[in-house]
């Protein structure tokens, strides 16, 4: 089997997948939950609900009015306590709805047998995107982008292919990989949905090949699904990244500034195509999903399947509790993951895993003067220069920023990684960004 792989930088920091053999484990239901309403990357919902409302198991309760929005529905049955700001992954407050939980009732016409439902003859591509709209699936590799909207092609675009993202290239993040192994025949399933959904009739998984079971896997499963086919990758972070598996794929390469369709792709996690089978087949909305929780000092590392909602805490209890010499504990992965400042902070529809990183690996080094190496530059999947960009935004120089392609930053922290001088640099260019944002929103008003 051939290996493909992006051309352009990357770095192949140790794996450390302890968790790839630990099946995944229904997390039990917790006594509360606080479900925020912005879960996605757009306009946060609206609450519909108050004080006092009872709610069961997959009833709205936040409704996306915006179009770069999503629906959010509850995950578990009992009495609202409140709508009101709970801290986010960043530390920010953000609007959620607390529920204390009293049983599991679940709303009438969800499907919750495991029978698998392979028929889409009868599903319409209209059919298809409301579906999944109303269910409010959201990407589930991190981004969070509204899954209806990427089926939405815009007018003059067209997508040939469905390219669906299998690599979970962040070191210890294995809830993908276990999904793959897993769920391997509705993931194939959401994948048809999904070709429909576009009005393509070519799929492309590609996957990591340090995960050769779930390519091993899938691939014994697809003579059944027409049209999708299996991609083995070289294992070369940030192989996930939307731009890099494009190239890696299909050998076609996103200009600056532009979306996928722009080169005839649409991309979606493996993640968000065993969601969209349960939308549509099971009429089941996003109220859970697979999180891995690792760390090289736990007691034991998991795949838990979580209600959304569900605090950080609980999750970590289930695996022994922290440890004592823990350093940091991050939302994600080591490269793109957040440090979080509560264990409160809820499970959300973007939580991929938990690492819990000891003292040693989680100290900074000091920063030193920059050497002009160039590493940062030689890594950087997107061929920009990251110290160069660093320093605009240290001074504050956004529009020089802007000029540089600092929008083009995925954020893949590949610099920093490699730097010998331990130079905060993807801290400042997430700033710069930030700022280099507002001028951009500010022109278009």
């Amino acid at each position: 089997m051939t290996l493909k792989t992006f051309k352009l930088g990357g770095i192949h920091p140790p794996e450390h997948k302890i968790s790839a053999g630990k099946a995944i484990e229904l997390m039990p239901i917790p006594t509360q939950v606080s479900i925020p309403l912005g879960q996605v990357l757009g306009v946060p919902s609206i609450p519909i609900v108050k004080r006092g409302d009872q709610v069961q198991v997959g009833q709205l309760i936040g409704k996306g009015e915006a179009f770069i929005s999503a629906q959010v529905h509850s995950s578990v049955s009992g009495k609202v306590l409140k709508v009101d700001g709970v801290p986010d992954s960043s530390g920010y407050r953000r609007n959620a709805v607390l529920i204390e939980v009293e049983g599991d009732d679940w709303t009438d016409g969800i499907d919750r047998s495991t029978e698998l439902n392979r028929n889409i003859r009868e599903l319409t591509q209209s059919d298809i995107i409301e579906k999944i709209k109303s269910s409010g699936i959201v990407g589930l590799g991190g981004a969070t982008f509204p899954s209806h909207v990427k089926l939405m092609v815009p007018k003059g675009k067209v997508a040939e292919v469905l390219l669906i993202n299998g690599v979970e290239c962040e070191p210890y993040l294995t809830s993908d990989h276990r999904l793959m192994l897993e769920r391997g025949e509705e993931l194939l399933v959401g994948c048809q949905i999904l070709m429909k959904g576009l009005g393509v009739d070519r799929a492309i998984i590609g996957i990591e090949n340090n995960k050769m079971d779930a390519i091993d896997h899938l691939a014994s499963l697809i003579a059944d699904y027409p049209g999708i086919s299996i991609q083995a990758l070289k294992v070369q972070y940030p192989q996930g990244g939307e731009k890099q598996l494009i190239k890696a794929c299909i050998n076609r390469e996103v200009p600056s500034g532009k979306l996928p369709i722009e080169v005839g792709a649409v991309v979606n996690n493996v993640g968000t195509a065993f969601a969209v089978y349960e939308a549509v087949q099971k009429n089941k909305p996003l109220i859970e999903r697979i999180v891995t929780v690792a760390g090289k000092s736990l007691m034991e590392s998991a795949n838990f399947q979580v209600r959304i909602g569900t605090p950080i805490s609980q999750l970590i209890e289930k695996v022994g509790g922290l440890p004592e010499d823990t350093g940091k504990v991050i939302s994600g992965g080591p490269m793109m993951g957040k440090a979080l400042n509560s264990l409160e902070v809820p499970v959300v529809k973007g939580t991929s895993g938990i690492l819990i990183m000891n003292a040693k690996e989680a100290k900074r080094s000091r920063a030193v003067n920059c050497i002009r190496c160039g590493k940062c530059t030689a890594v950087c999947p997107m061929g920009l220069e990251p110290f160069y960009l660093a320093q605009l935004a240290k001074y504050e120089d956004y529009s020089g920023c802007e000029k540089n392609r600092i929008m083009d930053c995925i954020e893949c922290g590949s610099c920093m990684y490699t730097c010998p001088s331990y130079r905060p640099l993807l801290d400042y260019i997430r700033l710069g960004k930030t700022q280099v944002g507002k001028l951009m929103r500010s022109r278009q008003n």
